[in-house]
């Protein structure tokens, strides 16, 4: 059931119309076609035959790989970070670290979720996707660093959000091949669904407020463009249960909200985008948790490895973690080093790294080429956070980059955040446990240096970094793929994740996020997909199989789209 847009119909019919086959889309999508017709309309290609998905080692060159239709779609924040989105079947859990984590309890109790629903929601996910990874020689010395520093209590592996140390789950099984989300399509009814790739959606189609049956705009249907650039249509089946559902991630929704007609009427005014409801709050609350890292040479072969132990300590606002392997650390900065000419280009803003500071980030880079695989990263993410931005059109087309703003470290409680996981790492490199995995003659301060000689971002470097952890976390922040909001739930979806004010339109995803869940959201996403699908089902009468087997009667069309102008 999964095909390449180019072979769509120029007109096709179906109850639900999902936009984006991502991490919540793809188990939305299954769920769903359990009781109903299904689209899943993906912009980008497959995960499957891709080695450089699939295998865990080759994640950096994923993720660093800025070729115009690979996977990962590069972006620079207005705040001069280097970001990226995935552009594939599957989301962002196809070119993501694959660490696997619940959300905390309160997190579903603030949400307002089935707390039973919610847990046979991830039971549902974690049988088809997430392992017990091994944990060799570089993530057992953390993690007893990590302990003998006082993260307690040692949890061993759960995939619970608990305090303390623990060994998170994978979505990398025991031979290193990712399972991503767009696995889960294997639960759905492939008589029902239809998923189309390299089909980019470029808006949504509403009826007009002024229309007799709904008080509200309605959405009907979607025009999208196939990988030659002929548009086609998706409607929906006449029925008042059918919606068209936005799983397009934290910058995909909010950007196709807005450029469907939905968000500031000023703003979309200056685009010359026909408003269809004024939302002030569609591109607002995005933030995207701040990760700050320090690299660590170690004098023996370490295995390669991304994140699987986690530490949580006690009444701090971070999380611990780590990978190893300079298969990771070396491409990624490698890739930043190489590219930095587009980066630059795409931002359109001044930077502070000189030709000179480039230079010679470039021979920092070379210099640690030829100690393969010795060595790794030890990190910290900042819980929340409390600092936010926005989101803004540059364009109307649906493929470029829109304009994002983190702001991060602007709430003084993040950066307190950053500085004191950043103490943590310094202490457990410092530990016993640690010690066989670093040299003894290269100093913590070696290792800092090293991260401000590395281009990490595009902000500028001050003098003070070197020696104040805070002005460290502000010159070397880097994402952890964690961004989110720009629909958040309260402000532009209710509860039920409806579109507050539209008719037949919802939005599932981490866009709706006030803020990130756990310390990995991809769990808390898939999961999500899942939850919903089935409280959308509740209620819903089977689908007719045998009306499907024949043509979508005219008389229905006519019905439907009589009032359409």
């Amino acid at each position: 059931f999964v095909h390449d847009a180019t072979v769509a119909p120029p007109v096709v019919y179906f109850d639900y119309i999902i936009i984006g086959g991502g991490t919540a889309g793809c188990p939305l999508a299954a769920t769903l076609s359990q009781n109903a017709t299904v689209l899943v309309l993906e912009r980008g290609g497959s995960p499957y035959g891709d080695s450089n998905i699939t295998n865990v080692g080759n994640f950096g060159s994923t993720i660093s790989d800025t070729s115009p239709h690979s996977a990962s779609q590069i972006f620079i924040s207005e705040d001069g970070v280097y970001n990226t989105r995935a552009r594939v079947l599957g989301g962002g859990s196809a070119i993501n670290a694959g660490f696997y984590s619940r959300a905390e309890p309160e997190f579903a109790r603030d949400a307002g979720w089935d707390e039973d629903l919610v847990r046979r929601s991830y039971d549902w996910v974690e049988s088809k996707v997430a392992f017990e990874p091994p944990v060799r020689q570089w993530q057992s010395a953390v993690r007893d660093g990590l302990v003998e520093i006082g993260v307690l209590p040692y949890n061993g592996f759960t995939y619970d959000h608990v305090q303390g140390t623990k060994i998170g789950g994978t979505i990398f099984d025991d031979q290193g091949r990712r399972h991503t989300a767009a696995d889960l399509l294997g639960y759905a009814n492939h008589r029902t669904i239809k998923v189309y790739l390299h089909a980019t959606v470029s808006r949504i189609l509403f009826t007009r407020r002024a229309g007799r049956r709904w008080a509200n705009p309605r959405a009907y249907g979607v025009v999208f463009e196939d990988a030659l650039g002929i548009k086609k249509r998706a409607f929906l089946r006449p029925h008042p249960q059918n919606e068209v559902i936005l799983t397009a991630g934290a910058l995909g929704s909010p950007q196709l909200m807005m450029l469907s007609g939905i968000g500031p009427a000023l703003h979309l005014k200056s685009h010359g985008i026909h408003l269809v409801l004024d939302q002030p709050n569609v591109g607002q609350g995005m933030a995207d948790n701040p990760m700050n890292l320090l690299y660590v040479p170690s004098p023996v072969p370490v295995e390669i490895s991304l994140i699987q132990v986690v530490g949580i300590p006690p009444g701090q606002n971070t999380y611990i973690e780590t990978a190893s392997g300079l298969s990771f650390a070396y491409s990624w900065a490698q890739g930043f080093a190489r590219d930095y000419v587009t980066f630059f280009n795409q931002s359109g803003k001044p930077s502070s790294l000189t030709a000179e500071t480039m230079a010679k980030a470039i021979d920092t880079v070379h210099a640690y080429a030829n100690t393969s695989l010795k060595g790794g990263v030890i990190l910290e993410k900042v819980k929340g956070p409390l600092s936010s931005g926005d989101l803004k059109l540059r364009s109307r087309s649906p493929r470029d980059n829109p304009s994002v703003t983190f702001n991060y470290f602007k709430d003084p409680q993040d950066l307190r955040g950053c500085v004191e996981g950043m103490r943590s790492i310094v202490n457990m490199i410092n530990s016993p446990s640690f010690a066989r995995l670093r040299y003894a003659n290269l100093p913590v301060q070696a290792l800092v240096d090293l991260m401000l000689n590395l281009p990490v971002n595009l902000r500028p470097r001050h003098v003070s970094s070197s020696i104040s952890l805070e002005q460290f976390c502000i010159d070397t922040v880097m994402t952890i793929w964690h961004y989110h909001g720009g629909c958040q739930v309260g402000k532009v979806v209710d509860r039920d994740y409806r579109v507050v004010g539209v008719d037949g339109l919802r939005v599932i995803d981490g866009s709706t996020f006030l803020k990130s869940p756990g310390t990995n959201p991809q769990a808390t996403v898939m999961m999500l997909g899942r939850y919903m699908g089935m409280r959308i089902l509740q209620g819903r009468p089977p689908v007719n199989l045998r009306r499907l087997r024949g043509r979508f009667p005219a008389s229905w069309r006519r019905r439907w789209h009589s009032h359409i102008p």
